[in-house]
């Protein structure tokens, strides 16, 4: 049997990279979403965040679902529309987060939805996390995260 060259391959170099920094919560608007005098209870928040460090992103739109299961205590979930820089490359993504908080602070993980990331962030993947501290002014992340 006469031998084969191979066909021809093709890479997609990706950038890796862990960005770090931290964000503040510019404004906070949390609404009833269902009866309120009652655990569990529900409850909507639009949120806007401004992000600074390897992530710029002077105000963010993020919504919340809030499910509180004690008058400190819940879990959420949501959505957060990320437009600025990362690490010098601009354009604009969108994060799925979850977590949980009680008395003593907020714990959050999150992940990039696939297919958000636009202009020279087409093609972004990552995770991450933060937690923060009941009273923290500003909450530090960290941000794992691909680029082709």
């Amino acid at each position: 049997m006469p031998a084969t060259a191979p066909g021809p391959t093709t890479a997609t170099a990706t950038t890796a990279a862990t960005a770090t920094g931290a964000f503040t919560f510019k404004d906070w608007e949390e609404n009833p979403a269902g009866p309120q005098d009652v655990l569990p209870r529900l409850a909507r928040a639009k949120v806007t965040n401004a992000f600074a460090g390897a992530l710029t992103a002077p105000g963010t739109t993020c919504v919340y679902t809030v499910a509180y299961t004690g008058e400190n205590t819940g879990t959420f979930a949501g959505m957060e529309l990320v437009t600025g820089t990362l690490d010098g490359r601009p354009g604009s993504f969108v994060l799925e987060e979850r977590g949980a908080f009680d008395a003593t602070g907020t714990r959050c993980h999150f992940d990039v939805v696939p297919g958000s990331g636009t202009s020279a962030l087409t093609g972004l993947t990552g995770s991450g996390s933060f937690v923060t501290r009941h009273g923290d002014t500003a909450v530090e992340y960290t941000f794992t995260y691909e680029l082709p």
